[in-house]
Parts: C-alpha cells; structure tokens; sequence
C-alpha cells in the first residue's frame, strides 16, 4: 500500500527584505531560515537554495523543472512573456539575418564574435576536421538501410571518443579543446550526409574544401554520379538561417541532458551523444516532423482548417495539433515569425504553391482568433514551419531532427564548457519525494 504523506506542521512564509532584496526568509515550524536572492543580468530573481536541505532537512519539489534553475549561464537569455532569445547578447532576429552559422558557433562557444583573423582559423579548422577516420566511415557498412538517421548520428558521435581519445577535462589544453570544437561542428554534417546516402543506397560524397558549411552539407547529401548537384545560393542562405535559429536555447531538454551528463566529467563526444538522444524525442527536436505528418494528414483526408481546430480543443480526440505552444514562450516564439517571414518569400520568389503552407497559414489564422488559444498562449512555434522550410530546400522528414541537431551542436558545446568551467564544479544529482511502500519483507518463492 502506497501512502503520500502530506505536511501538517509545516509553514512556509516568503517574505523578501525591502530595503535591498538581498535575502529571502522562510519559516518552518516557527524557525526562520534566510537564503540569497540572486539577480541576472536581464533583472530575473533566482532563491539560491544550494544549502535548504543541509539547513532545514526539508528539498522543493518542482516536476519537470520547470521552476527551478540548474545553472548560472552567460549564453543564452529568453524571455518568454515578451518573446525575446538572445544568443551572448545578440537578438536572434539580427544573427538570423545577418550572421553566417559558423560566427554563431564561435559567438556561443569562445564568448565572442570572431574577427577576421579568428573566422579564417576557425573555418581552416573546420575544412580539416571534417572528413571521418577512414576506420570509422567502416562503421556505415554494418548499419541497416532502415536506421533512423538519428540512431547512427548518435552511434557515431559517441565512437568519436575511440578514434579521438583526447579528452578537455582531464588535460585543459586549449588546443585540443578547439579540435574537438571543430571535430563536432563540421563532422556532424558529414556524418549526417551519410546516412542519408546509406539509406538511400548512394556512395557517399566527401566534403569539399572550397565550399562553406551548408553549402558543403548540400553538396554532400544531393550530388551523385546520375544527377550533379549545383548549390542553390537561396537554399544555402535558408539552411544557414535555420541552423543559426536551433543554435541554442537554454536550459531544454538535450541542453540540460548534455550538462547532467556531462557533470560526471565523462567526455565531450558523450555528453553530445546523450544530447542527440534526447533530443530525438517527439516531443523536443522530433516535433517539426510531427508537424508535417499532421499538415500531410490534413491535406490527405480534405479535413477543413474549423474542423482541425475543433478536434484539437475535443479532449476526446485522439487528434493533436503539432507546432504550437512552448514551455517558456507565453507570446510568439520569435523564431516561428522568422520563419514564416522566410518560408513566404522562398515559396513566393520560386512561384511555388505549397498546399501544406496554405493550410498552416489559415491554421495560424484560425488559432489566434480563437479564444480557447488566445486564452491558453497557444502560438506558432519554431517547428511549425522549420519543417516546411526543410522539405521545401529538399530535406526528407526523417533527417529533420538531425538538421536540428547539426544546428544546436555548439550550443551544446558552449553550454558544456560552461558547466566545467564553473567553480565549484558539482555532479548533477536531483533529489526526489519517495512515494513508494514503507516497508515490504523477502520470502521465498515458495512462500509468495
């Protein structure tokens, strides 16, 4: 028998000092505790309870986290109430635009856009990191044609540690850590390109030194020896913009499993590899391709864009709506108008009528006129064109989420280093509310 036991005695009374907001007392059975207030930057309020448990025996309980604070972080800042992501200080909207995705990468990473000189070393490095172990590239011959692209980019990162066993943490050389950067960074593009090619029974195609980051990944996934690829400059620059857009995103889920995994001081390939994988999940980086399943089933059964909206409002319908509402945005996820904005453009300058993107648009309509999602925040988010963007540059549906991983990666690696080099350094550990049995006694089988 299972029994939640639930506070009788206990009295919590917050009460921030007025004069300076420094300390917060709490009060517990009559005793009163003081904890630090901690203050960001951008003016966000943080309770520093690192020593409730030591002082009081008592921990919070916060499922899912999704009021607790895991780090302290210079990265990214967003700001959910009024839409605003912000990557080192940048706003998204300008790096979207003007940045090139390899600058964005060493903004996240080294804390800093690059000069001429830092761009041109940093993009000699990635041209020399990019091609994989010739060993390694031995691993594709043993993968099925039928594995999901995220399953062998996972695979492969992780078996980076075998090929590249140097490891940051251990030796702090600075020049190890800035190949790893760019072994991460520009393999993984390659590493994705060869799925794709493995999966479609095509040989692989190397990446060209005289190309930049996404034109190269193009190159790599749509040439072959039937049909040359030539790289179109308005689909290079629309990859570009969505890598930049899925660059980082604070503490989410593949983010905050990188850092926890990474807090046991295991190394950087892994730490990636445990993000891919959380990462592949619906719902976190999988949800641009659930949207286009839900678009392509709209399309499919002739369902009208009211009857879409009813069915997702009916918590008797098996029926979700994909691409809208987020967990930190209560306003527009700034990255969903980008989107849209590009997305109409491309579609508009090739003359392309897209009825997948007739029906998100009237969707979108729809939905922001409608006091069930006006009420609830319910906005478009970054998925609910990224996919479309995606398959319109030529990208099949299930490499979606790989695409988003290629551009989250220095995120990742920038919010790892961050992480080692805080002081004091601490293990992930997250405590929990035991709700089990009190006390259960072994007995034989026969006994049972």
């Amino acid at each position: 028998m299972r029994r939640l036991l639930y506070p009788t005695t206990l009295k919590l009374f917050l009460r921030i000092q007025e004069a300076q907001m420094e300390t917060v007392q709490m009060n517990i059975d009559s005793q009163v505790y003081e904890f630090p207030v901690v203050e960001g930057t951008m003016g966000e309020k943080a309770i520093d309870i690192t020593d409730l448990r030591k002082n009081t025996g008592y921990i919070t309980l916060d499922n899912g986290y999704q009021n607790t604070g895991s780090c302290q972080s210079q990265i990214t800042f967003i700001d959910g109430e009024k839409g605003i992501l912000q990557y080192r200080g940048y706003d998204i909207e300008e790096l979207a635009e003007k940045g090139l995705f390899t600058e964005v990468a060493y903004l996240l990473v080294y804390g800093k856009l690059p000069d001429a000189k830092e761009r041109s070393e940093f993009s000699s490095l990635l041209t020399e990191n990019s091609i994989l172990h010739e060993d390694m590239i031995h691993y594709f011959d043993g993968i099925p044609p039928t594995a999901h692209p995220m399953a062998i980019l996972s695979t492969m990162v992780n078996a980076m540690s075998i090929f590249h066993p140097q490891f940051f943490v251990e030796e702090k050389n600075e020049l190890v850590f800035k190949k790893m950067v760019a072994r991460l960074i520009s393999q993984i593009r390659t590493i994705a390109a060869f799925s794709y090619k493995k999966s479609i029974g095509e040989p692989f195609v190397y990446p060209r030194h005289d190309l930049f980051y996404c034109g190269n990944f193009l190159n790599m996934m749509f040439n072959s020896p039937v049909k040359p690829y030539v790289i179109d400059p308005e689909a290079e620059r629309i990859l570009n913009m969505l890598l930049v857009l899925h660059a980082d995103h604070e503490q989410n889920c593949s983010t905050s499993t990188v850092r926890l995994v990474g807090s046991s001081r295991v190394n950087l390939y892994s730490s990636i590899c445990a993000g891919i994988c959380a990462l592949w999940g619906p719902l976190h980086g999988g949800a641009n391709q659930e949207v286009i399943e839900m678009l392509e089933e709209i399309y499919r059964t002739k369902m009208s864009v009211k009857e879409v909206v009813e069915k997702a409002k009916d918590k008797k319908s098996n029926f979700r709506l994909s691409g809208f509402g987020h967990r930190v945005y209560r306003n527009f996820d700034p990255r969903a108008r980008i989107l849209k904005k590009s997305a109409q453009s491309f579609l508009r300058n090739r003359r392309i009528n897209d009825p997948l993107m007739n029906i998100a648009l009237e969707l979108e309509e729809a939905a922001l006129n409608d006091d069930y999602f006006i009420e609830r925040s319910l906005y478009p988010n970054v998925d609910f064109y990224s996919g479309i963007l995606y398959r319109e540059i030529g990208i099949p549906t299930n490499m979606f989420t790989v695409l988003f991983a290629m551009g989250r990666m220095p995120g990742w690696i920038a919010q790892w280093k961050e992480m080692h080099d805080t002081v004091p350094f601490r293990i992930g550990r997250p405590r929990q509310i035991y709700t089990g049995v009190t006390q259960s006694h072994f007995k034989p089988v026969e006994e049972r």
